[in-house]
């Protein structure tokens, strides 16, 4: 744990993915800004748990235990800190070598920004390819045809964290796409940092590739809340991410 006050509270959300999680704890210590990190285990039956327990003095927290799903878990973690900045990091994703000192550059030179996101790369875990995510500056009407944000590459004031009401337990898969709507509408565009800043890694058990369906669901119902509808590019697009990626994978 940094003996420094911390700039950035950091939760890690993670459940059964121990072959992934010193990796992703060690690019957050990676990083220059002061962390306080919380892990948030949903009650593990891999290594994680000793993997946790080797850093244990380098960590803010962490428990291992069944809980209420991701959302909640990132809310519970989220609260125990202290910090000026709040983000959170899949267990299975990782923060690129000065990314999150980047973000918090930005963030301090631009008060007004409600959150910030920079670029990143997606990880094919079985092939090592490495390809970009789709990721531009923030735009309402893109914003409603897909999500272009991508969340591990993402640093949200805590005040406007705290305004919002941080994420909304309910949701399994478009939780991030949900906060990012609530974040703007409460306090405007969110800040796009031209630098890359993470790494989103691609695996056979990630959620967004085995609950197709869900994921669309959640994400069209997210844009009709607070878009006020559903362009068509859902409607087209959902056949072909949902029945025939899944045919051909």
């Amino acid at each position: 744990m940094n003996d420094r006050k911390p700039t950035v509270t950091v939760v890690v959300p993670s459940y059964n993915q121990g072959r992934f999680l010193d990796d992703a704890l060690q690019s957050i210590a990676d990083q220059k800004v002061a962390t306080e990190v919380f892990v948030m285990d949903g009650g593990s039956t891999d290594i994680s748990v000793s993997i946790l327990e080797t850093w244990d003095a380098r960590l803010a927290g962490w428990r291992s235990h069944k809980d209420d799903g991701q959302a909640a878990a990132i809310n519970e973690g989220i609260a125990l800190g202290t910090a000026p900045y709040v983000c959170w990091l899949n267990s299975d994703d990782l923060l690129l070598p000065g990314g999150l000192d980047r973000l918090v550059d930005a963030m301090e030179r631009h008060p007004k920004w409600p959150a910030a996101y920079g670029k990143a790369w997606h990880l094919d875990d079985a092939s090592g390819r490495r390809t970009p995510a789709w990721v531009e500056p923030f735009n309402e009407r893109r914003m409603a045809t897909r999500c272009v944000i991508t969340q591990p590459a993402s640093l949200i004031r805590r005040s406007a964290w705290t305004a919002v009401g941080g994420l909304d337990a309910k949701l399994k898969m478009a939780l991030d796409y949900d906060l990012w709507w609530r974040l703007y509408r409460h306090g405007g565009p969110l800040g796009f940092v031209d630098d890359e800043v993470a790494v989103n890694r691609n695996h056979d058990a990630t959620k967004t590739r085995i609950h197709r369906r869900l994921h669309y669901k959640e994400a069209m119902e997210t844009v009709r809340r607070h878009h006020g509808h559903v362009p068509l590019k859902w409607w087209l697009a959902q056949p072909y991410a949902v029945w025939w990626k899944t045919l051909i994978r």
